[in-house]
């Protein structure tokens, strides 16, 4: 009888081992059969025909993009060639438009001009009226008052001998000590001497050019060269219009410097009337019809022996020795168009 419980004893120990060992390795026991071979390879076959099919979409789908990119691109290509034509057609309107209406102005001028011209025969009002009553000798003059143009008594200095004569002086420079860094009211009534550095006065020039007039500028080097530059029309506004600079129909051999200051108004250290950002008057260090700023600097700082700083405030006329170099003479004279000595 005891060994049959022993026996049992043994059984139950054994069933209970077993047990603990099948709920420690329970994968084991779930683990389903593995599938046999030709199996396999059908699950693979069927994946490499989905990687194919995908693979063949996504190259559609880019060649799609790339195609839908490109005529983007050229939507983007001909909006900007539209852009660019419009904004050529805006200039040219701009361009069109500013032409208009300096002719305006200028014939607005012209007829002020032709009322100037109803003088007497015997009025005396520049250095041409001196020389059509035989002073031909070149030198300073007095020219009288004329109540009829509204002029006062003025010193001019008369060059009766540049081409034909009769021109009279609105500037000069040849001895570098006069500063021309002055303010509005002095550029308006001039200054300096008349047989030295000077600048007859911008409401003096107004006056002068009324009547439809021709500029000469002459210019001489360090080195002792000579150049001119000719205006065949020059006239400048009067103060209400900021003493604005019109000229045309240039001639000489100095370049032509100053058809960058046509249409603009006269500035001064005190009076920013020029069409920059800059103060240009203040950069160029004088008073002049400074655009943005200039293709010449003729009222700006006497340097000697010609080169000076880069900041091109020197006596400059770029169409002859650039901004960098400031000439050692210069002289500014008009008289009437159509003058015949």
């Amino acid at each position: 009888m005891a060994k049959v419980n022993l026996s049992i004893v043994a059984l139950v120990v054994t069933v209970l081992l077993l047990a603990e060992t099948w709920a420690q390795n329970p994968r084991k026991r779930m683990a389903p059969p593995k599938p046999p071979k030709a199996q396999c390879c059908d699950e693979v076959r069927s994946l490499k025909v989905q990687v194919a099919n995908l693979t063949s979409i996504l190259e559609e789908l880019s060649r799609k993009q790339e195609t839908d990119l490109m005529s983007i691109v050229r939507q983007i290509m001909e909006l900007d060639k539209q852009n660019r034509q419009q904004e050529a057609r805006v200039t040219e309107a701009e361009s069109k438009y500013s032409e208009i209406n300096n002719r305006v102005e200028i014939m607005q001028l012209q007829t002020l001009q032709s009322a100037a011209t109803q003088t007497s025969t015997d009025a005396i009002y520049d250095c041409s009226s001196l020389y059509s009553k035989n002073y031909r000798i070149s030198g300073e003059y007095k020219l009288p008052k004329d109540d009829f143009l509204g002029t006062p008594e003025l010193n001019v200095f008369c060059d009766m001998d540049t081409n034909g004569g009769g021109w009279t002086l609105i500037q000069r420079r040849k001895i570098g000590l006069t500063s021309f860094n002055r303010d509005w009211k002095q550029y308006k009534n001039g200054f300096g001497s008349i047989r030295g550095d000077f600048w007859l006065g911008n409401e003096h020039i107004f006056r002068l050019t009324r009547q439809p007039s021709t500029l000469r500028i002459e210019m001489e080097d360090w080195e002792g060269q000579t150049r001119y530059a000719e205006y065949g029309f020059f006239t400048v506004g009067n103060e209400l219009n900021s003493y604005k600079l019109f000229l045309a129909n240039y001639s000489g051999n100095a370049g032509d410097s100053l058809r960058y200051h046509n249409n603009t108004n006269f500035s001064t250290i005190d009076k920013d009337n020029d069409k920059c950002v800059d103060d240009c008057a203040a950069r160029r260090r004088g008073g002049y019809w400074y655009n943005c700023c200039t293709d010449s600097n003729l009222n700006g700082v006497f340097y000697r022996y010609g080169e000076h700083t880069k900041s091109s405030d020197g006596i400059t006329w770029y169409g002859w020795h650039g901004s960098n170099y400031s000439l050692k003479k210069v002289e500014m004279k008009v008289r009437p168009m159509g003058f015949q000595p």
